[in-house]
């Protein structure tokens, strides 16, 4: 965490702590604060909040934490997230220290006997933790972006299951089938990317991103990260490394650029205009497509949209991931901030 996400974060902790101490105890009988029983759940990023939403139902009241659109890296959460940290029975983060100020508010601010669910964490071994361009082993935070892989999104599904089963015991056969319909979903969409992938021209599966969300995706599936251009500071890389980084390019022939819709870079498109690789603005880290309430707005939706954006975007063609059906098999109620 940065310095100046670790002093917000504090301060936010000293100034709510003695205030929500009173909701916290009230909020202590897990499930009963709401006059239906449903559990209190609090998630962070929107595809966690998806992947959560899916698998929970309408057994689960789900409020998420974090802004689309917002850099989750450096979100520091505002005194008002304190109310419903200390009102949840459950909060899930990513973790693999991806919201450190918000674990930090939650914390000090969580019920005692309520429970904290780092997903990420929880499912990914130390040892297969991917330091990069983006996350240099020296800062001590791997990648954390284990989401945009198919085949995590199902254990990090499986670790929900559990979660809530053992919240909400009385809902153990609810939380199993709707984890099945969520893994059902994930692998057609995991069997369409490998289908569809196929047709990108040989040795064209490179990945050069502004900000590097797909290495786990790029370990499973048999992609190239050439780089990212987003240093760990989140701050514009210097003149040297822009240079090293319009040779590569050359150097690879790398025909298309993926910046990020959330992470607008003056920087790749000039890498753009300096190689003649094409610079393409829209792909989407957690942001997820369409508005709350649409089919397209969820996990699903998001990984559709991105795998077709860089299939396409490099000569390929997606007719598989385009015909699948990203609507969520469970109705998805959670509250996501916009």
């Amino acid at each position: 965490m940065s310095t100046h996400a670790g002093r917000t974060a504090r301060t936010i902790i000293t100034a709510v702590a003695a205030a929500v101490v009173l909701v916290g105890c009230n909020a202590s009988d897990a499930g009963n604060a709401d006059t239906d029983g449903r559990l209190r759940v609090v998630t962070t990023v929107a595809p966690i909040t998806s992947i959560v939403a899916s698998v929970a139902g309408d057994r689960v009241l789900i409020n998420g934490l974090v802004p689309e659109g917002t850099n989750s890296h450096t979100f520091d959460p505002p005194p008002s997230v304190a109310t419903a940290l200390s009102e949840a029975d459950v909060v899930f983060l990513n973790g693999l220290r991806l919201e450190e100020p918000t674990k930090e508010l939650a914390e000090a601010t969580m019920a005692e006997n309520a429970v904290m669910v780092e997903i990420g964490t929880e499912v990914l071994p130390e040892s297969e933790y991917i330091y990069d361009f983006s996350f240099p082993e020296e800062e001590g935070k791997p990648n954390p972006h284990l989401w945009t892989d198919p085949t995590w999104a199902i254990e990090y599904a499986a670790v929900v299951r559990d979660a809530l089963s053992e919240a909400d015991p009385a809902g153990t056969k609810v939380y199993l089938a709707n984890y099945e319909a969520f893994e059902a979903q994930a692998e057609r969409l995991s069997a369409a990317l490998r289908a569809d992938q196929e047709s990108v021209p040989e040795g064209d599966k490179q990945l050069l991103t502004y900000h590097d969300a797909y290495a786990y995706f790029a370990q499973t599936y048999d992609w190239e990260v050439v780089g990212a251009i987003q240093p760990e500071n989140f701050e514009d890389p210097t003149p040297k490394e822009v240079a090293d980084l319009i040779d590569q390019v050359e150097a690879e022939g790398v025909p298309v650029i993926f910046g990020s819709e959330v992470f607008p870079s003056a920087v790749l498109e000039e890498v753009g205009r300096a190689t003649g690789a094409r610079y393409e603005d829209t792909l989407r880290d957690d942001d997820l497509p369409g508005d709350p309430g649409e089919p397209e707005h969820s996990w699903m939706g998001l990984m559709r949209y991105n795998y077709v954006t860089m299939i396409n975007g490099l000569g390929g063609q997606a007719a598989e991931l385009a015909a699948l059906d990203t609507a969520p098999a469970v109705q998805d109620d959670a509250s996501y901030p916009q």
